[in-house]
């Protein structure tokens, strides 16, 4: 038993070590493994299982708004990322050069995609003639290079996978409205599938996306008070038109410049999963998203009614994301292979569950054990996945507005940043100077300036002038 024990006691506990706790879980859960490519990690099976099930439910959605999916090439010519100033100076830190095709020096260096506004300009340029061509509503599915200087896996890693949505239009509104439909898209999408509570708004003009208009984020609230962006919205305008040379002739004969969008969620949403649901025992997967919905433990699987009831409950549970674990590991270390995992309920079935017609059923998240007669067996499966899914979003909300403060004066601020982890929200004068100072001394950046606006006080809580937006500010990943 005590062998049983170890998948566990190896985790160090997160009230210890937060960051440690995150590294454990990752790594014992089976979700990635470091490479000899520094800052580039593998995405093990039961970690790219959870990006399927991300991605699977985010194409669906994409879909029923008119999305259509396409691929871009993997690198872009020196010259075509330097068509938008801005736009290449926020990316310039970040880019990974490609010097060399074969043994021969290219004429023009490459740089590994950081991201594909300038491919889907350069595409659009040829694809986009008449106000007959538009919308295009175009999104695609592939990895990105960012070379960070900092790692830490599914966060912050110098490839990471992800969606990237780029939109054209033929007017301003028609590109705001994509912009905000595709930000509540992900904001429902996190808190409905991912049981995640998140923040919508708008990016301060210091933090917005290079080259963009207008920025729209999610934020959420991990587990140890720091925000993580979860997915963001970008309103590009007609900028990168006029820099491409976009161009559509309208039904009044006149050319006009096409507006565009941009949009994207990452891999980094595993990492969201983990610190905002997991605890000491490892990883707590909501049923909607997790792989495996179900696993069936068997007690003495070798008795000949076990292996029977074994299959029975299989198939009695076939509507949902079962598996049996029929291994030859004690039944101790399977229950806590199945914590590690997240797996949001397990079934156990022994000798005298069989006799009685009936299973015992434990959920991760509470460890809350019952006894169901196998006529109930379905139905309860239900039930308690659908309860296990409301509770950890519940859960997640009572703890984000427990760590969600209100600060009326610079030190205030201060003395929340520095021994109350979580949220501040205070009132902010737009003047970037002041957001500046905050990120200086407290040490915390503006999340967004939500949409949902509350006038907490009448001043700026730096400068002490009018106030013109209540901020979300806060130390983030």
């Amino acid at each position: 038993m005590a062998n049983d024990k170890k998948l566990v006691e190896a985790v160090t506990s997160m009230d210890v070590d937060f960051a440690q706790w995150y590294t454990d879980v990752v790594r014992k859960a089976e979700l990635t493994e470091y490479t000899s490519v520094k800052g580039f990690m593998a995405i093990k099976p039961y970690g790219y299982a959870i990006w399927e099930s991300i991605q699977g439910e985010l194409d669906r959605r994409f879909k029923k708004t008119g999305v259509q999916n396409v691929y871009m090439p993997c690198m872009i010519p020196e010259s075509l990322l330097q068509k938008e100033k801005d736009h290449v100076e926020g990316f310039a830190p970040e880019v990974a050069w490609v010097t060399h095709g074969g043994l021969d020096r290219l004429e023009e260096r490459m740089c590994v995609r950081p991201t594909s506004e300038t491919l889907f300009c350069d595409f659009y340029k040829k694809d986009v003639q008449s106000y007959r061509d538009l919308p295009k509503v175009y999104n695609q599915w592939c990895s990105v290079v960012r070379w960070e200087k900092t790692t830490r896996p599914f966060l912050r890693t110098r490839e990471f996978l992800w969606q990237e949505g780029h939109t054209a239009h033929a007017t301003a509104e028609q590109a705001e409205e994509r912009t905000e439909q595709m930000l509540n898209l992900y904001a429902d999408f996190a808190e409905d599938f991912l049981a995640i509570p998140v923040v919508r708004g708008q990016k301060t003009e210091k933090e917005k996306f290079a080259g963009a208009e207008a920025t729209y984020t999610i934020e959420a609230l991990m587990h140890d008070g720091k925000a993580l962006q979860c997915g963001t919205s970008h309103n590009f305008g007609d900028g990168f038109a006029k820099a491409f040379g976009i161009q559509y002739l309208d039904k009044d004969n006149k050319l006009k410049y096409v507006h565009q969008t941009s949009w994207g969620m990452t891999t980094r949403l595993i990492g969201a999963i983990i610190m905002v649901h997991g605890d000491n025992d490892g990883l707590i997967l909501p049923p909607k998203v997790a792989p495996i919905q179900v696993m069936v433990v068997p007690i003495r699987q070798t008795n000949p009614e076990v292996q029977e009831g074994m299959k029975k409950i299989e198939e009695v549970l076939s509507n949902f994301r079962v598996k049996v674990d029929d291994s030859d590991r004690s039944p101790g270390y399977k229950f806590a292979d199945c914590e590690m995992r997240g797996i949001p309920l397990r079934v156990e079935i022994g000798p005298r569950d069989c006799e009685n017609g009936q299973a015992v059923l434990v959920r991760r998240d509470t460890h809350e054990k019952i006894t169901v007669s196998m006529d109930e067996l379905e139905a309860k499966v239900a039930e308690m996945l659908e309860t296990i899914q409301k509770d950890l979003f519940n859960r997640a909300l009572e703890r984000q507005r427990e760590m969600t403060y209100d600060a009326h004066s610079f030190e205030e601020m201060k003395e929340i940043a520095d021994n109350k982890p979580g949220f501040i929200r205070a009132m902010w004068c737009g003047c970037r100077e002041c957001e500046d100072k905050l990120k200086e001394e407290p040490g915390v950046t503006s999340r967004c300036m939500p949409f949902a606006q509350e006038k907490i006080a009448d001043t700026c809580v730096v400068c002490g002038k009018p106030a013109v937006k209540m901020v979300y500010w806060g130390k983030a990943y």
